[in-house]
């Protein structure tokens, strides 16, 4: 565990948020690493593409297993600037990611400690290392201000 290193590769999921954010999409970046080099990286994409199965993780997940011609991804850190859900910590663990490092908590659908913890569920056959809170504020912050401005948006339709 390298804070320098977490923090790089977390400013670069920020920036996979903002491709989200761009596209009306809730600004979650994720990036995927082995050994240094980026093997995946995604951003939320449910609505764009109407799969609700296009979260930034899966995008990331996706992408890393045509890159490395598996689906075991093996020695690999994922870098998400929001807690993982549970269909994402699902992927996560058959994967077999090695370690998760996110931002923000998600006290609404965290599957990572905030509200259960899929990753490290003794009961299934791969446990994950998370590191949480990296750059927390400022992944907190890209999505608050996402959701205050959509707020802002519907109230406004609704006033006409």
């Amino acid at each position: 565990m390298n804070i320098e290193e977490d923090t790089k590769w977390m400013r670069h999921a920020l920036t996979l948020a903002n491709n989200a954010q761009s596209q009306g999409e809730i600004p979650v970046g994720a990036v995927l690493v082995q050994e240094g080099n980026i093997i995946g990286q995604g951003w939320n994409q449910s609505i764009t593409l109407h799969d609700p199965s296009a979260h930034a993780e899966m995008m990331a997940i996706r992408e890393a297993g045509q890159t490395l011609k598996n689906y075991r991804l093996i020695n690999s850190t994922l870098y998400v600037t929001l807690e993982p859900c549970p269909m994402c910590a699902g992927v996560l663990v058959h994967s077999r990611i090695q370690r998760v490092v996110y931002g923000a908590s998600d006290f609404k659908t965290g599957a990572a400690g905030s509200i259960m913890n899929l990753l490290n569920d003794e009961r299934l056959n791969h446990q994950i290392e998370v590191t949480k809170g990296v750059l927390g504020d400022e992944c907190g912050a890209m999505l608050s201000d996402f959701f205050r401005t959509r707020r802002a948006e519907k109230k406004k339709l609704k006033q006409k």
